[in-house]
């Protein structure tokens, strides 16, 4: 087994060009012969019809042998190449000028003949008389004459002196000339061909040290060390096609890892705020159980109350945490429809958060900047945005203070702004106020983090909008969201 796509790749090329060169070669040979034969055929097409006109070998209607052996003679000495016969009319030999025991045939056959004289498309092979299954072209005519045949004068064109000639003539010049030729082609076109390869697998070389190397680092780190930015061929769509996947799979796998650790982190903060309304809960149920025949009514209602307040935490805990998961799990897929975001925003701030902004004594504002905002999305989940930002704002806002909820058109989206007078927080704490259960130091409140501000970015994440924080201890904080806006 080659070990290499280039060894493969320079074996099947050796194979092709040794085929390739020896096909060649047979098929040069055999047009060659093909053209010479038609060549020789057409130059001598009537040297029987002249052999017989120019010696005389016909008189006074009958054939003159003495001018026939004659004739003989002479052209084995003149033109040992060709050599003649005097056929009968059914193509028996009767007379040849060649020794009597190189002719080995009694008779030749009529057709191929009989197709020369009707003057059919050369070249036209005979039988040589002087091999059982030998054929060669020929020149033949009537004799004594066309009108009053009695036999034929059948000339072979290239006889047995021409093929021994011939065969010494390949032997030591026409083999040896073809054999350097082939050679020295096969050679360049190897060579040639070699180079061409090494240059091709080159490049698939170093995408395989790539992908070994990424394989190394378990799929974890990727340099790409031929970036693919032309687009030339398969190979160098190949690499492209890789280094997208690999960058990718690294993104991923990073991603994966920043998951695996916010899980951690979430399950950490979990077990923590879980663990303060149950053991509150715990505590003041087990005190009711154990005391609760020895105190008063206002001890037990007050410990009803405090165990009531942890229920309803603790159950709003579970049930942000089973949103949270839904929406990061995309299980809720936003049911889009157009909407007009002004009307959203004054039910919500009218009909749910006038009533605890008035108990709280804070001034809840709605300022409409932009006319005919119509955004597009799911109007339960904006709806749910509204309620916590609005409600996170009022429990951060001290009495007397005020909320601005303002509403503009920027570009092509929606834009929504909530401005609150609270105590702000500090700049290194503002990049965190989406994470979950983030409680900032300097709020003025004493009220554990939660999962509001996730739920909200997940949620006009979900949608292709952004959100972003802007905040100055003691001068508030502004939150501000963008949506699509319908086309």
């Amino acid at each position: 087994m080659l070990p290499t796509l280039y060894a493969r790749l320079s074996l099947a090329l050796v194979a092709l060009l040794l085929s390739v060169g020896v096909l060649y070669t047979l098929l040069s040979l055999s047009a060659a012969r093909y053209y010479l034969q038609e060549t020789d055929q057409t130059l001598h097409l009537d040297l029987a019809k002249n052999l017989v006109a120019d010696r005389n070998l016909v008189e006074s209607g009958r054939i003159n042998e003495t001018a026939l052996q004659a004739t003989f003679m002479e052209y084995m000495v003149i033109n040992p190449s060709i050599e003649i016969y005097l056929l009968d009319l059914n193509g028996n030999i009767l007379s040849y000028s060649a020794d009597p025991g190189r002719v080995k045939r009694r008779s030749v056959s009529l057709t191929p003949i009989q197709a020369f004289l009707r003057g059919e498309e050369l070249p036209l092979l005979g039988d040589d008389p002087r091999s059982h299954d030998r054929q060669k072209i020929f020149s033949v005519t009537p004799v004594p004459s066309a009108q009053n045949p009695a036999g034929y004068l059948y000339v072979v064109l290239l006889g047995e002196q021409y093929d021994n000639a011939e065969q010494f003539i390949k032997e030591s010049i026409i083999w040896k000339q073809t054999g350097w030729a082939l050679s020295g082609s096969l050679v360049a076109g190897m060579i040639t061909g070699l180079w061409l390869f090494r240059r091709l697998t080159q490049r698939l070389d170093r995408l395989s040290t790539e992908m070994d190397a990424f394989r190394q680092s378990d799929f974890s780190r990727f340099n790409a060390l031929t970036p693919a930015t032309k687009n030339r061929d398969e190979i160098d769509r190949l690499g492209r096609t890789f280094h997208q996947m690999a960058r990718r799979i690294v993104t991923q796998l990073d991603e994966l890892k920043q998951q695996d650790s916010l899980r951690r982190e979430l399950v950490a903060n979990v077990s923590h705020d879980l663990r303060t309304p149950v053991a509150i809960l715990h505590g003041y149920l087990e005190t009711l159980e154990l005391k609760g025949e020895q105190l008063d009514q206002q001890a037990r209602d007050h410990y009803l109350k405090q165990a009531l307040q942890s229920s309803v935490r603790l159950n709003q805990l579970i049930a942000e945490l089973f949103e949270l998961a839904r929406l990061e799990a995309q299980e809720s897929v936003p049911q889009r429809e157009p909407f007009n975001l002004a009307e959203l925003a004054h039910d919500a701030v009218l009909q749910k958060f006038q009533l605890p902004a008035a108990a709280n004594r804070t001034t809840i504002r709605l300022d409409v900047v932009s006319e005919n905002l119509i955004a597009w999305g799911d109007i339960g989940l904006i709806a749910r945005v509204f309620e916590n930002l609005l409600g996170n704002a009022l429990k951060f806002t001290p009495h007397g203070g005020r909320i601005t909820v303002t509403l503009r058109r920027v570009d092509n989206n929606c834009e929504v702004r909530i401005q609150d007078s609270g105590p702000g927080i500090a700049a290194a704490e503002l990049a965190r106020v989406f994470d979950r259960f983030f409680q900032g130091r300097d709020t003025g409140k004493r009220a554990p983090g939660g999962l509001g501000l996730a739920i909200v970015k997940r949620i006009i994440e979900l949608h292709g909008g952004h959100i972003r924080a802007e905040s100055e201890p003691g001068r508030g904080t502004c939150l501000t969201f963008s949506l699509p806006q319908k086309a």
